[in-house]
């Protein structure tokens, strides 16, 4: 499974990557603009990512802003909905109007930090990422 995390804070990045790491490898971007153009690398190089961990609240350009991107980009390309990146949008903000703008956005799904590792690896067999 190859991973991008995008999250501006040090030690929820480092979590993140510590939880990640076994699964495959993984890559970090400090905020939404840097995700967005490791999602592009990784198409052009015919290896995209299995799983993006987007943080809502980044500077430059936040973790909704990239997750709205990223899908406009599968969708340009007509992927079926199957074959999308499958993405986990992470906050401190558990708020009704984050969750649902995240759901609008077409998330797959949304953990409340700090992360809990059941929680995650919950997410990631629900996700057929892990078995």
């Amino acid at each position: 499974m190859k991973t991008l995390i995008a999250e501006d804070d040090f030690a929820n990045r480092l979590l993140l990557q510590e939880l990640l790491k076994k699964y495959g490898p993984v890559h970090t971007a400090f905020n939404g603009k840097e995700a967005l153009e490791a999602v592009k690398l990784a198409d052009q190089s015919g290896e995209p990512y299995d799983l993006i961990c987007l943080d809502i609240m980044m500077p430059e350009m936040d973790g909704q802003e990239a997750l709205k991107e990223i899908r406009a980009m599968e969708e340009a390309k007509g992927l079926a909905i199957s074959r999308w990146v499958k993405i986990i949008m992470t906050t401190a903000l558990a708020d009704k109007e984050n969750v649902v703008e995240a759901i609008r956005g077409k998330c797959d799904a949304f953990l409340v930090k700090p992360i809990q590792k059941p929680k995650l690896l919950e997410e990631l067999h629900r996700l057929n990422l892990i078995w």
